[in-house]
């Protein structure tokens, strides 16, 4: 792997770009997950540093094996680490790195298939066409870290929807998973396992709620503008 210096550039992916320079002190594994519903094949990358002792994992969109080319803009940094310390030897390491991969692993085959499910519900409820984002560096802010890099958008009404995760080591086991409803300054996070549609309603509820309140805010604003300007004779 390898990976296109960025002057000024300090995000993880710049940190993964310096750290397979020096071969001695990192090592990364990847492992391939097929048969998606929308991201058809992912890649997840688990990089080791020594001299940071971390072990971070990455998610890239397609098929990456020994010795391909990955760029930085390409990985999703995904925070929930492997965790091999309690491993009293090589056996034990093996056997927990297999535990942990796959309750990654499965975690990224449900918010895929989790996602695919919430397309049909989200184009009829809004209306509008609904566009499948794949890459590592979509334009969301969501509110919790993403798992896969992709999004569901309702570009009508600036609607996108994310799975989202927990951030925490894999020791722990699989990931607590949502799936998150952005729009514009509203978003929110529901469980996995929640209807899409009464997600849905529930959310256009919340973004209503927000701009009536926003609009009352306006108002009350002006108002306050306006008796200041009477005082200063405007």
């Amino acid at each position: 792997m390898i990976d296109q210096p960025r002057a000024g550039d300090d995000s993880s992916e710049e940190l993964l770009r310096r750290a397979l320079l020096d071969d001695g002190g990192s090592a990364a594994v990847a492992m391939r997950v097929d048969g998606l519903a929308l991201c058809d094949e992912l890649t997840i990358i688990f990089h080791g540093r020594r001299d940071l002792s971390t072990i971070k994992t990455y998610v890239a969109l397609g098929a990456h094996g020994s010795g391909d080319a990955v760029s930085g803009d390409a990985l999703l940094r995904v925070p929930c680490d492997l965790d091999l310390a309690e491993a009293c030897d090589r056996e034990e390491a093996e056997q927990l790195y297999r535990n942990q991969a796959r309750d990654l692993r499965d975690a990224l085959i449900a918010a895929d298939t989790v996602l695919a499910v919430w397309r049909e519900p989200l184009e009829e409820i809004t209306s509008a066409r609904i566009e499948i984002d794949r890459g590592a560096l979509a334009g969301v802010d969501a509110p919790a870290p993403r798992l896969i890099p992709v999004a569901l958008r309702a570009a009508e009404c600036r609607l996108s929807v994310v799975a989202v995760c927990t951030a925490r080591t894999l020791a722990e086991g699989r990931p607590p998973l949502g799936i998150a409803c952005i729009q514009q300054e509203v978003s929110h996070v529901y469980p996995l396992t929640d209807d899409p549609e009464h997600a849905l309603a529930d959310f256009f509820g919340r973004a209503a709620d927000h701009a009536h309140l926003l609009a009352d805010q306006l108002a009350h604003q002006e108002a306050s503008v306006q008796r200041f300007l009477e005082l200063s004779g405007e």
